[in-house]
């Protein structure tokens, strides 16, 4: 009975959303992307579109938002936004940090890649433009995703920190303590592998096109790097997700090392308590705050 309520909810819910977009002005973008994405099917087989496409999709989706951040860094406006001001970014840190990612990207991430064309013809998963899911289906798939692999990041990254396998993979990761939006994917092979799985099972889960695998590539990396920028920047249109857990969130495990352990939202670290220390230290800034303005009063 509970499981009927709930798919009508979500029927519901549908027809309310696509009810909406009736009335919605027509996308101008829509007819260049329907173009650009029937050229792609014409010239190109299967196998190419999906392992060549997708590795482009990662890597142009992933260097373009690193762009913003690495520009803050050479604005003395925004440094009042940078969350560790005490710990700027270096040229060899970061030098080292793309020469990891170079390694990471090409000879752990493609091959994974690789298995993309396999895994769309096993099932049998369309690339057709007639077949594509709406807009707001995609964005409920992708918000499934994150759920699913928020959920296996907290587990698996809270066991990364165990004191007896912590410093054989996730220390790599930890080697920056101020981090900055490259170093999101920055990590042990290993660890790319064991967390990177979580973001393959949302798209056993829910992929019906494989515009989500792309779809999904781009939010994933939009916020990993949101949450590794180093800058808590106001007016981010990613605050407006429910639980974003968000840069400071996530900058205080960098420089704790213990907690926070989620990708993406707040409710397991709440749920386990494992956001404690967290809330005592905001608790603690905002106090030293109120007696910085009392004083400046």
């Amino acid at each position: 009975m509970a499981m009927n309520d709930s798919i009508n909810i979500l029927n519901s819910a549908y027809l309310a959303v696509e009810y909406i977009d009736s009335f919605l002005p027509d996308n101008p973008l829509q007819q260049p992307f329907k173009n650009a994405w029937n050229y792609m099917l014409d010239n190109y087989t299967k196998f190419q579109i999906a392992t060549w496409g997708s590795l482009i999709v990662h890597e142009v989706s992933y260097f373009l938002l690193c762009v913003p951040g690495f520009i803050f860094q050479f604005i003395p406006y925004m440094q009042k936004y940078k969350i560790q001001q005490d710990k700027p970014e270096t040229w060899e840190k970061q030098w080292k940090c793309f020469k990891t990612l170079l390694f990471n990207h090409f000879f752990i991430q493609l091959p994974l890649i690789c298995g993309t064309y396999y895994f769309t013809e096993y099932f049998n998963i369309p690339y057709g433009w007639e077949e594509m899911p709406r807009w707001y289906v995609l964005v409920a798939q992708c918000f499934g995703c994150a759920v699913i692999e928020d959920a296996w990041h907290y587990f698996l990254h809270r066991l990364l920190h165990h004191k007896r396998i912590y410093k054989y993979i996730h220390k790599v990761h930890h080697e920056f303590v101020s981090p900055f939006g490259m170093q999101a994917e920055y990590a042990h092979p290993l660890e790319t592998l064991i967390l990177g799985a979580g973001f393959f099972i949302g798209i056993v889960v829910f992929c019906n096109h494989v515009v989500l695998l792309w779809a999904w590539v781009i939010c994933r990396l939009m916020e990993t790097i949101d949450v590794h920028s180093g800058y808590d920047v106001p007016l981010n249109p990613l605050h407006l997700v429910p639980f974003y857990a968000g840069a400071r969130f996530h900058d205080f495990h960098h420089m704790n090392f213990i907690g926070n352990y989620a990708s993406t939202f707040t409710w397991w670290d709440r749920l386990f308590g494992t956001d404690s220390q967290f809330i005592a230290y905001q608790e603690k800034e905002k106090k030293k705050q109120c007696i910085t303005k009392k004083k400046a009063n």
